[in-house]
């Protein structure tokens, strides 16, 4: 007995699955048109890698994707009004597919989804993230009524490699101040032993045992009598302005016991009694 045949559309799709279209960024069977320049690229990211390398300064650009028109199908090279299945051969060119974004992927693992409030499509699955309107974008529903808000904060590059964190395909980290980063240009920053903020200077790791290490050593290590003043520092954990003995080690602030501490005046000297 023979065996049945696919249907037409079931041999499309199969006749697909046989073929690796897209790029390093998606899956897709489609490459997209730029508005811009008129240009033909696998996904936006790949024209903006493309542009932002030119060497005449005046043509670098990126593209807008919401004003992305026209796509051609991978499959059967029909160029077309954007839309999720070709109208030539009938393949669907995502398996998700947003119209607003005009956003293609197969991979739909990612857990892809349309953030109105953002205006563009997020991964993880919308049930984790949650939109914050005053950082204008979204962050893991652990983060709801537990973050320091700082509007736009997202809007911004990251401080440390400085891509766009907003639109960028890498997964971003809100410090204890607000301020936001790469989360895993947070981890090297960790790693290099750096604990504070790039933008705010302000502790955002936890160095409580850290400060316990420099108060033993400032008791353990004795300043010579020419050494022996106070000096005028800003606090950059809690602002506050106080006055310390000056140590080689650290100088700690009174308020909130943080080392994280600026100097902002010439030394003047006291009398040793002042220090017992």
């Amino acid at each position: 007995m023979a065996e049945p045949t696919a249907s037409a559309p079931q041999k499309r799709e199969e006749d697909a699955g046989k073929f690796d279209f897209g790029c390093d960024h998606y899956r897709r069977r489609c490459k997209i048109r730029a508005p811009c320049c008129q240009k033909i690229f696998p996904c936006r990211h790949c024209h903006n890698d493309t542009t932002s390398a030119m060497t005449n300064p005046s043509d670098r650009h990126e593209i807008v994707r919401h004003d992305i028109k026209q796509v051609i199908c991978s499959l059967c090279d029909t160029e077309q009004q954007v839309a999720q299945v070709c109208t030539n051969c009938g393949v669907k060119m995502g398996e998700y597919y947003c119209n607003i974004c005009k956003f293609y992927d197969d991979d739909t693992s990612k857990g892809q989804f349309h953030c109105e409030g953002c205006g563009i499509c997020r991964v993880g699955g919308r049930d984790k993230f949650f939109h914050c309107e005053k950082c204008g974008s979204c962050y893991l529903v652990e983060l709801r009524n537990n973050h320091s808000c700082i509007e736009n904060s997202m809007k911004n590059n990251c401080p440390v490699c400085y891509e766009y964190l907003f639109d960028s395909v890498r997964r971003a980290a809100v410090m204890k101040c607000g301020h936001t980063m790469h989360s895993h240009c947070f981890q090297e920053m960790a790693n290099q032993n750096q604990y504070r903020c790039p933008i705010c200077s302000k502790t955002v790791m936890e160095v409580s045992n850290f400060w316990s290490m420099l108060d033993r050593e400032i008791e353990a290590i004795q300043m010579p009598d020419e050494c022996r003043y106070e000096v005028s520092i800003l606090c950059n954990d809690c602002n506050a302005i106080s006055k310390t003995p000056f140590h080689i080690v650290g100088l700690k602030c009174s308020q909130c016991k943080s080392y994280n501490t600026r100097r902002i005046s010439t030394p003047r000297t006291i009398n040793e009694g002042a220090l017992n």
